[in-house]
């Protein structure tokens, strides 16, 4: 067991370490910018790419003057626009195979009209706090393609909710930039670490009220 925790601290030592100087050699190049909108946007259909942490980055770098925070914020909710956006186009895309197979499919069409009635249900919204989940936001996105969602309702609320999703996560950045301006390992650490912990809030949230609702919802 202590073998097992030497080898796992050692690794996360490494880590950190490589991380630092990745941080000072890297993220105060100005084509940096173009990577957090490359992250940004690949996330957003593949949710193995880290998006939050590239943009929690790109706001420590600004903390630290290497950076503008205001074009941080700008690439990071561009990149995740037009991902979302493209999630959406590959959901749209195959709606009309989705919709012949749940013609012969019970729990697909059961599915999909579940989808349908909790975008419906909880609206834009949705798509706000979706966007705050990783894995969520791709499944929703390209759901709403799928069930086929207006196009103008789905661009404004995945527009707002890209823009309050780069501000939180660069101005969390920045602001353990500024406070640790000496120490990029530790602003980054502290940062991500409170991200992370407003991810599981959310989430938390979010599944005690789908919980409570499914329980009223259920019959006597």
């Amino acid at each position: 067991m202590l073998a097992t925790f030497a080898s796992v601290f050692t690794t996360l030592s490494d880590w950190l370490e490589d991380l630092t100087g990745w941080l000072d050699d890297t993220s105060g190049k100005w084509w940096f910018l173009g990577v957090i909108f490359g992250i940004a946007l690949l996330d957003s259909v593949i949710p193995v790419v880290p998006s939050e942490t590239a943009v929690i980055i790109g706001g420590v770098a600004a903390g630290s003057g290497d950076q503008l925070l205001p074009l941080v914020i700008a690439v990071g909710a561009a990149g995740a626009f037009l991902g979302d956006n493209l999630a959406y186009e590959i959901g749209h895309r195959f709606s009309d195979n989705i919709a012949r197979r749940a013609e012969s499919r019970p729990k697909t069409q059961r599915r999909l009209d579940w989808a349908r009635d909790a975008i419906a249900e909880r609206g834009g919204m949705l798509l706000v706090t979706a966007r705050f989940i990783p894995g969520g936001r791709t499944a929703l996105t390209i759901t709403s393609g799928l069930t086929q969602q207006s196009r103008f309702w789905f661009v404004r609320w995945i527009a707002l909710a890209a823009v309050i999703w780069a501000s939180y996560a660069a101005v969390l950045g920045y602001i353990f930039g500024q406070r640790f301006a000496d120490n990029h390992t530790l602003a980054f650490v502290f940062a991500f670490a409170t991200a992370l912990s407003i991810t599981v809030a959310i989430e938390v949230v979010r599944h005690i009220r789908s919980s409570r609702a499914a329980g009223k919802a259920r019959p006597a």
